[in-house]
């Protein structure tokens, strides 16, 4: 049985984790952090994880990027194992996650979807097959209480793409301020925000005379809670180090 500690535990994420957990029986919730710390099941939340009342076996974070430095604190000191889930972490965060990495295993990715990252694979592959002759494009769409825009799967399949064309594009968002023709070293970014769309990311490809769509929507919230739930199993035994989600469908 694999002890797991939700950060964000009163969150719509957070929430959502522990009904996937109930339902199994290889998982369960020890505690949650959260700075509103309403009881709504049987493990109590607080508002620190030192109030935390035992040491879990992993910590599955959908908080706030403003969380990271406790979050890790008390895993470096811990040793504990990390899911970080959350999204719109800067790029000194980001490096903070590398170098904690090398003490403690964690699993670290913008977006916790098995199709996500089938579609990034089918992005890098569209790439290296179309080059330089198709220009491309990404868009997402998010419900209105997102934050950070663009969407930190959108820039996780800028940067694939952008990695498997040598590092050769830079990323245009939106277009309104710029009044010139398009260059052909872009990737455009644009973000859509309204309602309660879940998540949904279209990568175009633009050729002449046709148009290579690939595209991913998810239509619950649930997705990315078992993506995030499986991460923790598989990193409760890893050895220090920076896991994604390649690395789980490949094992």
């Amino acid at each position: 049985m694999t002890k797991i500690v939700i950060f964000g535990a009163n969150g719509k994420m957070g929430r959502t984790i522990y009904s996937c957990i109930k339902e199994r029986e290889d998982f369960t919730v020890v505690g949650g952090v959260d700075l509103y710390t309403e009881q709504y099941a049987d493990f109590p939340i607080v508002d620190s994880p030192a109030k935390l009342p035992e040491k879990p076996d992993v910590i599955i974070d959908y908080s706030n990027p403003a969380s990271l430095d406790s979050i890790l604190e008390y895993c470096l000191s811990t040793g504990v194992p990390v899911v970080l889930a959350t999204t719109g972490y800067s790029d000194e965060q980001i490096n903070k996650i590398r170098s904690a990495s090398q003490q403690i295993p964690v699993f670290f990715t913008f977006n916790m979807s098995l199709g996500i990252n089938l579609l990034v694979q089918l992005a890098k592959k569209a790439a290296s097959v179309l080059g330089d002759q198709f220009d491309i494009e990404i868009v997402e769409k998010h419900h209105n209480q997102k934050i950070d825009a663009p969407s930190g799967t959108a820039i996780m399949l800028a940067n694939a793409i952008n990695e498997t064309l040598d590092n050769s594009k830079h990323y245009v968002y939106d277009r309104h301020s710029q009044r010139k023709k398009r260059e052909r070293s872009e990737i455009g970014m644009h973000s859509v925000r309204g309602g309660t769309i879940v998540g949904e990311h279209d990568v175009i490809f633009a050729g002449h005379d046709e148009v290579i769509t690939l595209s991913h929507s998810a239509s619950s919230k649930t997705v990315f809670a078992e993506g995030s739930i499986n991460a923790a199993g598989y990193i409760k035994d890893k050895k220090p180090g920076l896991y994604d989600m390649s690395e789980l469908v490949i094992d």
